[in-house]
């Protein structure tokens, strides 16, 4: 039996890359451009993009669901691994300088938790201008991170663990 062996589809594109002593190949494999899929768009110019396979493993074995989540920004190519704690230091930003409109977002956070789309959410809400990321980049990126978690943690416990932080980051912000 063959370890470490998958049955997944895979799109492939064709990359002719001739062998060369090492420092010329090692180059040339440098610059092979990433993989990824586009899947929202941000009011400022950037994209919530994914790539496919995410890198996690189990036991040493690559989990084929997995997947990461970039910010990209076409203007200067630049791919940002956008994590939960940068999305909890921008939210604590945001309540140190205006707690209502930070609550606010955590309510819209909220609904795109259990399930509604983040335009569909933004269209309803009127959310004022804050500091940090603008508001569709923290909701559209949760959207897939959640999602990427439901594929790892299938029971519900990443997404919960995630949620539960701002949930209580919130909560904070009401007694204040």
């Amino acid at each position: 039996m063959k370890g470490n062996l998958y049955k997944h589809e895979i799109e492939l594109v064709d990359l002719d890359i001739k062998n060369q002593p090492r420092e010329e190949f090692r180059e040339h494999l440098k610059n092979v451009k990433y993989r990824g899929y586009e899947v929202e768009q941000l009011t400022d110019g950037r994209k919530i993009v994914i790539t496919k396979p995410g890198g996690k493993s189990f036991y040493g074995n690559a989990r084929r669901e997995d997947f990461m989540v970039w910010i990209y920004n076409p203007k200067d190519s630049s791919l940002w691994l956008i994590s939960h704690k940068d999305i909890s230091n921008d939210i604590e930003l945001k309540g140190n300088i205006n707690p209502k409109e930070t609550i606010k977002l955590i309510d819209t956070m909220e609904r795109v938790f259990n399930g509604e789309e983040p335009s569909d959410v933004l269209e309803t809400t009127k959310l004022n201008s804050m500091v940090g990321e603008p508001p569709d980049v923290l909701l559209k990126a949760y959207k897939w991170i959640w999602g990427q978690e439901d594929c790892n943690y299938p029971t519900g416990e990443g997404r919960e663990m995630s949620m539960k932080i701002i949930r209580e980051l919130r909560n904070k912000l009401r007694r204040e």
